[in-house]
C-alpha cells in the first residue's frame, strides 16, 4: 500500500519522496513534506510547490482527497483503492507483506554457554532472534540463524568436573567437593546417565575428566535444543568455539601483519584504543594461550570471510564491553565494522501472583525457560518478550497470561480472530465467497479499520529495520481492538451489508494472523 503511494507520487516528482504519518487522522492516511526539499531546488515558495503537487495528484484513482496545507501534501486513499489492495491480500495471504529479496544477514543468537538448561534470560534472546529471523525474511532479507557454541576454556572443564563428582557420590566413591562446580538437579541426572551410558570405570580415574567434559557438553546441547524446539527456535548453522583455535596461528599472523597486536609484561595486546574501545586487551595470556577475546575475533574474521551483507549478533547485556573490542579487531582486518551490529538483551524478572518466581531446583539457582513454557505455553512467552524492546528491563507475572479477559494480550487478540470465524461460520458463508465483494459504500469507521488491518506490511517493514519487534505487537494489540469495537458497534450477520463486513472481518483475521505467524504464534480459530 504504502509502496504504491510511493510509485504514484514519484511519477510527478523527480526527487526522493518522504512518506509521514499525519498527527490526526482528520489530516489523511498520508502526507509528505517533499515541497520543503523541493524548494531548495526549485528556489520556490514550498507552499506553492504544495499547491500545483496537489493539482497533479488530485486526478489519480488511488486518493479520495489531496490538500496542500502549510507546505505539507496530505493523501487520503480511496475506497476502491483500499479495496483492491484488500482483494489482492485474502487471495494471496503467502505474499501480503512480503518484500524483494534483499541483503544477506548471518544472525547469531542465544549462544548459550552448554553447562546447563536454557534460563529464562536466554529465553529473551532466543525468542528475539528467531522473530527478528522470521520478519527479516518476510520482508525480503536472506538470513541464515547461527549458534556460537562456546565449548573452549574452563567451563567445559568444569561441567566434566562436576558429572565426574556427581557421578561418584551416585556410586558411593569418596568425593571432595572443590570451591568451585556447576550445582543442579540436572547435573545429578547427568551423572547417572553418564554412569548407565559410559560405565562406572570413567569415574575411577580424573584423566577421564575431559572425555566425561565432551560427552556432558554434547548431552546439554541436545537438552538446549529440544528447550528452543518447544518453543519453535531452529538454528541453520552451529560453531564450535574450541575448533576455531585451530586457525588461531593464521589470525594472530595477519593482526601482526596489520600492526593491530603488540607485546608487553609477556602478553599480547591488541590496539583497540585506535578504533573507540577505552584500553587495549589482552589476547595472548603471559603462558602462550589466547583470551576469550581471541575466540571471539577468531569467529568473526571468519565470519566476515563467509560474505554476507550484514552481520547481526544478539548478546547479553553483560557483553556490552565486547562491542568496541570485537568491532576494532573486524577495523583491522580491513572489514567495515558497521557491518557488525550487536543488539543486547536485557534480563528479564518474573513474578508469579506479585512474588518473585521461585527458582528450579532442577537448575540450581535460575528459572528454567522450560518450565515457563510448561506453565504459560510457548505462544505466551513468545509474546510477551515481544512487548519492549530487547535492551529494556522486563518484568511479567506468569498467573496474567493465563487469564482469558482482556489483560492478556495474547488472548485479546486470539479472541479477535475467532471472532471472525464465528460471524462467517454463523452466516454459513465461505471466506473466499466474499472475496470479491465490493467494500464501496460503508461508513468511516469501516474504512478506519480496513486501512489499519492494511498497513500489517509496512509495520513489519518498520519493526525490522528498526529493531522494535514490539511495534508489531502493539499492532496487533491495537488492530484487534479497533475489530472488537467495530463488531461490539456494528450488526454484521443478517444486515444488507452482511457480505461487506465479512470481507472487512476477513481482512482484519488476515492481518493477525499473518503478524502472529511471524511473531511464530499459530492464530486461534476458536476460544
Amino acid at each position: 500500500m504504502k509502496r504504491r503511494v510511493l510509485e504514484t507520487l514519484q511519477k510527478h516528482i523527480d526527487h526522493p519522496v518522504v512518506l509521514e504519518k499525519p498527527r490526526e487522522k482528520k489530516f489523511g492516511h498520508y502526507a509528505t513534506p517533499i515541497a520543503f526539499s523541493l524548494a531548495k531546488v526549485l528556489r520556490k515558495n514550498p507552499m506553492m510547490i504544495a499547491e500545483e503537487l496537489a493539482e497533479k495528484l488530485e486526478n489519480e484513482a488511488i486518493f479520495e482527497r489531496v490538500e496542500a496545507v502549510k507546505g505539507y501534501v496530505n493523501l487520503k486513499l480511496s475506497a476502491p483503492f483500499l479495496d483492491e489492495f484488500a482483494t489482492w491480500a485474502l487471495k494471496n495471504e503467502e505474499d501480503f507483506g512480503k518484500g524483494e529479496e534483499g541483503e544477506s544477514v548471518l544472525l547469531e543468537f542465544v549462544s548459550a554457554n552448554p553447562t546447563g538448561p536454557l534460563h529464562i534470560g536466554h529465553a529473551r534472546g532466543a525468542v528475539w532472534g528467531d522473530v527478528l529471523a522470521r520478519v527479516g525474511a518476510h520482508v525480503g532479507k536472506k538470513i541464515a540463524r547461527e549458534y556460537y557454541i562456546n565449548d573452549a576454556g574452563n567451563q567445559i572443564y568444569l561441567l566434566g568436573l562436576s558429572v565426574y563428582l556427581a557421578g561418584r557420590e551416585h556410586l558411593g566413591l569418596a568425593v571432595t567437593w572443590p570451591e568451585e562446580y556447576y550445582r543442579g538437579e540436572y547435573i545429578v541426572d547427568l551423572a547417572k546417565k553418564a554412569v548407565d551410558t559410559l560405565g562406572a570405570a570413567m569415574f575411577e580415574d580424573e584423566e577421564k575428566i575431559p572425555e566425561l567434559a565432551d560427552w556432558a557438553k554434547e548431552e546439554m546441547m541436545a537438552l538446549i535444543n529440544d528447550n528452543l524446539a518447544e518453543a519453535g527456535i531452529f538454528f541453520d548453522h552451529y560453531v564450535s568455539e574450541k575448533s576455531l583455535y585451530a586457525r588461531w596461528d593464521e589470525v594472530f599472523g595477519k593482526l601482526k601483519e596489520r600492526n593491530a597486536v603488540y607485546e608487553q609484561d609477556g602478553k599480547w595486546w591488541i590496539r583497540s584504543t585506535e578504533h573507540g574501545d577505552e584500553k587495549d586487551r589482552v589476547v595472548v595470556r603471559e603462558d602462550g594461550r589466547p583470551t576469550y577475546l581471541a575466540g571471539d575475533i577468531i569467529y568473526h574474521y571468519l565470519k566476515f570471510e563467509r560474505g554476507y551483507d550484514r552481520y547481526i549478533n544478539i548478546w547479553g547485556a553483560d557483553h556490552h564491553g565486547y562491542i568496541a573490542r570485537v568491532k576494532a579487531a573486524i577495523a583491522f582486518f580491513g572489514h567495515d565494522p558497521q557491518r557488525l551490529e550487536i543488539i543486547l538483551s536485557q534480563m528479564v524478572s518474573l513474578l508469579k501472583n506479585g512474588e518473585p518466581y521461585k527458582m528450579s531446583k532442577r537448575a540450581g539457582n535460575f528459572i528454567l525457560m522450560s518450565d515457563i513454557v510448561e506453565e504459560i505455553g510457548a505462544d505466551a512467552l513468545r509474546f510477551v518478550f515481544l512487548t519492549k524492546k530487547s535492551d529494556t528491563h522486563l518484568e511479567f507475572d506468569v498467573e496474567d497470561l493465563k487469564k482469558e479477559d482482556n489483560s492478556n494480550p495474547i488472548y485479546y487478540i486470539n479472541y479477535a480472530h475467532a471472532r471472525v470465524f464465528s460471524l462467517f461460520e454463523k452466516a454459513g458463508v465461505d471466506q473466499p465467497a466474499v472475496f470479491d465483494e465490493s467494500l464501496e459504500g460503508l461508513d468511516e469507521t469501516a474504512y478506519d479499520l480496513l486501512f489499519s488491518a492494511l498497513l500489517l506490511p509496512e509495520v513489519l517493514v518498520d519493526a525490522y529495520e528498526s529493531r522494535q519487534l514490539q511495534k508489531i505487537t502493539e499492532y496487533l494489540r491495537n488492530l484487534a481492538g479497533m475489530y472488537h469495537k467495530f463488531y461490539y458497534d456494528h450488526k454484521i450477520v443478517g444486515t444488507p451489508n452482511e457480505r461487506k463486513l465479512l470481507k472487512l472481518s476477513a481482512v482484519t483475521a488476515l492481518s493477525l494472523r499473518v503478524g502472529l505467524r511471524l511473531l511464530g504464534i499459530e492464530a486461534a480459530k476458536k476460544m
